[in-house]
């Protein structure tokens, strides 16, 4: 069988969810976290290995609560993403930092651990089963195209949606043939009315509900990560003093990819629902929506025996 990998973002400091590590909340009835269902459900697709990305304040806490469980039922891995991992000439832009580079840094520290086809996921979003299973059957299938090789999971922005806040979300273009032909991060979106608005570059726009976005389920090849090493170093390179906030995000690298025509991005369907924890008041649904799915028979009631 051929190796393939799941990453799990994980390093996320949780400020919106009251303080807490919102990715270790328990949602299921036996303690589960979404992580427990996000690798299940991996695993039954195919998948036969886990990254773990966590910064190393967490990695006591982590290892108790979720890692030496699942180290019993698949291969893991840990990749460290901190603040300080940049190279030696960028560290005089640390000193006003808060916090780690972003999605893209944290796909960068699995470049030592990472050497076979492998997919991306948030560890706070729950994406149903088919999604892990149309990602498997590309992952897992010849890479024959010229360009790099990437797909994406696409989902419905009204799904997508917390009703206690705002959310980020990658809005995309998708042409006739499901290929990804443009994404653009975009902040602060929320409902309003028959639609949503959200914020890009302090510019609001208004996005109909049925808009598809990214919600950084991104499969990839090792060669990704030649192309984030050298985009991470020219965007430290190009950081001025007045950006120290932003971020070296995933889907801002592959929407340049995407229109400079160095990537084609395969974007692939799921009808799942999606669901997942932002704030601290989205838990209660969460986790009547686990509940639902295991009286259904989608789950058994406790995963991992």
């Amino acid at each position: 069988m051929n190796k393939t990998a799941l990453v799990i973002m994980a390093a996320g400091l949780g400020s919106r969810f009251g303080g807490g590590i919102k990715q270790l909340a328990p949602v299921g009835p036996n303690g589960e976290i979404i992580m427990d269902y996000s690798i299940y459900d991996a695993l039954e697709a195919g998948f036969n290995k886990v990254v773990f990305v966590i910064r190393r304040d967490l990695e006591k806490d982590f290892k108790e609560i979720i890692g030496k469980r699942i180290e019993k039922v698949v291969e893991v891995e840990y990749a460290y993403q901190e603040l300080s991992d940049i190279p030696a000439q960028f560290y005089g832009k640390l000193e006003e930092r808060k916090k780690p580079w972003g999605t893209g840094q944290a796909i960068l520290c699995c470049k030592d651990v990472v050497q076979e086809p492998f997919l991306v996921i948030n560890a706070d979003d729950y994406y149903g089963k088919e999604a892990y299973q149309v990602a498997y059957q590309y992952l897992s299938g010849k890479n024959t195209k010229d360009a790099l090789d990437i797909c994406m999971v696409g989902f419905v922005l009204e799904n997508t949606l917390s009703e206690h806040g705002a959310v980020t979300r990658g809005v995309c273009k998708i042409d006739e043939n499901h290929m990804l032909t443009d994404i653009e991060e975009t902040f602060d979106i929320l409902k309003k009315g028959e639609a949503a608005v959200g914020r890009v570059d302090e510019q609001e726009y208004s996005l109909p509900l049925h808009t598809p976005v990214s919600m950084n389920m991104w499969g990839l090849h090792p060669e990704f990560f030649r192309v984030l090493e050298q985009g991470f170093r020219e965007f430290l390179k190009d950081l001025e003093p007045e950006e120290i906030k932003k971020e070296y995000l995933l889907p801002k690298v592959i929407g340049d990819l995407i229109r400079k025509e160095n990537a084609q991005v395969k974007v692939l369907e799921s009808k799942d629902q999606w669901f997942g924890v932002t704030y601290q008041e989205d838990k209660e649904y969460v986790v009547q929506s686990i509940r639902d799915l295991i009286e259904k028979g989608v789950y058994p009631e406790k995963l991992f025996l």
